[in-house]
């Protein structure tokens, strides 16, 4: 007898794969961690192949769960769009969502070119600042919510966060320029007060790499600018570097950097439901972006 795919296995399987952690995915799904292990020995054993593999850091997943993980994705947002459909649901109302910029380059269209199709009564907002500045945003309640840079620690764990995507931050430079081999090194970065200007210097400081500020700009466009001119290279996250503008290898003279976690943050413990539901479709959609 052949065995079908629960809806609610699959939910709490995606939970595990974006945290990595099952007390944080336990805690969204509304579970314990033994219920949410017995549900994942469920769901295994209709797919007959192991689908997580834990490590002391949290949970990977196996070659197997990574190929569920694309189709869970689709089959949740499909089940959970027609259901409202056919309950003659529809949600209305202004929503004012925060990103900074070189997520908004990336992930923007995506996001909100799916919310809206299905919504198309609620009027979006969209505010792309640093992170810092969103978090002020946040606070006096000028935004909903935001994507947010977040440290992780070197466990590979965030910082009392919910991160549903990382990426890792890179050196970038115009393609066959040298600005990397000057010395002192000259650099574009973002706001001072960002991950993406004090993840890097910490860096060079901690390598012994002489370095000067040749620009500081909160504008993904002008530090973009200064990377194409060659007069000095930046840092971005990895999915955000044009195509004409190169990686430029981590060594004895551009140390590694860290990798930024991207999370969702509120401005209220209790979000309304419009805000509840497009943050439920960023966790959704973003990792797939």
């Amino acid at each position: 007898m052949s065995q079908s795919l629960d809806i609610d296995l699959l939910r709490s399987f995606v939970a595990i794969a974006e945290t990595g952690v099952l007390g944080q995915a336990a805690a969204r799904v509304g579970r314990t961690q033994s219920a949410l292990s017995m549900q994942m020995q469920r769901l295994e054993g209709v797919v007959e192949q192991p689908l997580l593999f834990r490590t002391g850091r949290g949970v990977t997943l196996t070659a197997a769960g990574e190929r569920l993980l694309a189709h869970a994705a689709q089959l949740l947002r499909l089940h959970d769009e027609t259901l409202a459909e056919l309950r003659g649901e529809q949600l209305s109302g202004v929503l004012r969502f925060g990103c900074p910029d070189d997520y908004a380059v990336v992930f923007l269209p995506h996001l909100l070119r799916g919310f809206a199709s299905l919504n198309p009564r609620v009027q979006l907002e969209v505010v792309c600042a640093p992170t810092p500045r969103l978090r002020e945003l946040l606070a006096r309640h000028a935004i909903d919510l935001a994507l947010v840079s977040v440290m992780v620690s070197e466990t590979g764990q965030p910082d009392g966060a919910d991160v549903i995507r990382r990426e890792p931050l890179v050196w970038v430079g115009q393609r066959g320029g040298h600005a990397a081999s000057l010395d002192p090194l000259p650099l574009a970065l973002g706001a001072p007060d960002g991950f993406d200007h004090q993840a890097p210097r910490q860096a060079l400081d901690a390598a012994g790499r002489a370095y000067r500020l040749a620009c500081a700009s909160s504008s993904l466009a002008g530090l973009v600018a200064m990377a194409r001119s060659g007069q000095a290279i930046t840092v971005l996250t990895q999915t955000a570097v044009p195509d004409d503008l190169q990686v430029l290898p981590a060594d004895a003279d551009l140390p590694a950097l860290p990798t930024v976690g991207i999370a969702l943050a509120f401005d209220r413990e209790q979000p309304s439901a419009l805000v509840s539901a497009f943050g439920a479709h960023v966790r959704q959609a973003l990792p797939l972006a």
